[in-house]
């Protein structure tokens, strides 16, 4: 152990952001509890197993090291075996970092150290919406700043999911801004930005304002913000109100654990569900994933698939789908028949993605 350190220590996983943290905060303990510590840094895929044995060997004048090998899944063979006979039998002055994505062609060196009994330090990529969330706030947190879910969701919408921006945005915020910092407070800092997400769109056809959400998307693409993320966003709305309004009325914040959803989220999407009938929301389902078939690589112009869901989402919440009694709730069903139709089922069918015989549409999700 070097000033609480393992000898030995693999940073798992393929989120540079972490995989560079980890390793910087090991050299900075190691440097805390020796000055003099001697840090040496490797390319697994350069490094041959004597040079390896040259590293960890005793040094004539002593002192203590730490050695740091990126890109472990990229290890010859001969290297893989000489890093896990070292492991088992580590120098008590020399600490050893392996950085590993979990993959590649040198799996069995990762395998290999944690049965060792290397210290392993997860620095996967987080891949769930919830998990950038926490990220963010944790980053506001780091600056002693109490950030609210609202102001980290606020500026996932405005910078992006890259945590490195996300980090520096964090950064940026903490040495501009005092006190608390709040959605407002992320408006303000990004007005142009947040403005032309994806979101903005998605938010605007939702409540069938028409001309906002053509300027918002127009604008997007004028200033180079992707298509695919908005036609994401424009699903994830609709989806995300048809979840919130199968789950019936209810108190925002006791919804929020069955539905997985921040509460702020689920007042937003009740406030979006007024007008929505269910054939619509099924509609808008329909639009949205193939929407988002085109924009990922069916259309010519994807600017015009954009466009077109915008109309289309509108129409399916005024009820002008195309089909028969497709109006609000307490209207017929579309077959004609005038039964009343099961709203709740409907929704539940449309929050699902399926179309109306049931069978899952194509479409991406955020």
């Amino acid at each position: 152990m070097t000033g609480g350190l393992s000898s030995i220590q693999l940073v798992l996983g393929d989120e540079e952001l972490l995989v560079a943290r980890a390793v910087d905060k090991a050299v900075a303990a190691a440097k805390e509890a020796d000055a003099a510590t001697d840090v040496r840094q490797y390319d697994a895929n350069a490094l041959a197993a004597g040079e390896l044995a040259e590293m960890v060997s005793p040094s004539l004048f002593g002192g203590r090291r730490l050695i740091v090998v990126r890109g472990g899944q990229d290890a010859r063979k001969d290297v893989v075996t000489a890093l896990l006979d070292y492991a088992k039998h580590p120098d008590p002055d020399v600490t050893l970092i392996v950085t590993h994505t979990g993959g590649g062609r040198a799996k069995a060196l990762a395998d290999g150290l944690r049965t060792a009994g290397a210290e392993v330090v997860t620095a996967a990529k987080l891949k769930s919406h919830r998990d950038r969330v926490a990220f963010v706030r944790e980053e506001l947190r780091r600056g002693s700043t109490r950030g609210s879910e609202e102001a980290a969701e606020a500026l996932l919408a405005a910078v992006g999911n890259d945590l490195r921006e996300l980090a520096a945005a964090c950064s940026q915020l903490l040495a501009d801004v005092e006190g608390r910092i709040d959605a407002a407070t992320v408006a303000r800092y990004y007005r142009g930005r947040a403005e032309v997400s994806g979101f903005t769109v998605a938010d605007a056809a939702m409540v069938g304002d028409v001309p906002g959400a053509l300027e918002a998307l127009r604008w997007a693409l004028h200033v180079g913000v992707d298509p695919v993320p908005i036609a994401d966003a424009i699903a994830d709305g609709v989806r995300t109100v048809a979840r919130v309004a199968s789950a019936g009325r209810g108190n925002a914040y006791q919804m929020a654990s069955s539905l997985g959803m921040p509460a702020w989220k689920i007042e937003r999407a009740q406030r979006q569900a007024r007008g929505w009938s269910p054939e619509g929301l099924v509609a808008a389902m329909r639009a949205a994933a193939d929407c988002n078939a085109e924009v990922k690589g069916g259309a010519d112009d994807r600017g015009y698939a954009l466009e077109r869901v915008v109309f289309a989402v509108a129409a399916a919440r005024n009820g002008d789908s195309g089909r028969s009694g497709q109006g609000g709730p307490g209207r017929t069903d579309g077959d004609g028949t005038g039964r009343p139709t099961d709203a709740r089922a409907a929704a539940r069918a449309a929050a699902a993605g399926r179309g109306a015989t049931g069978t899952r549409r194509p479409g991406g999700s955020r």
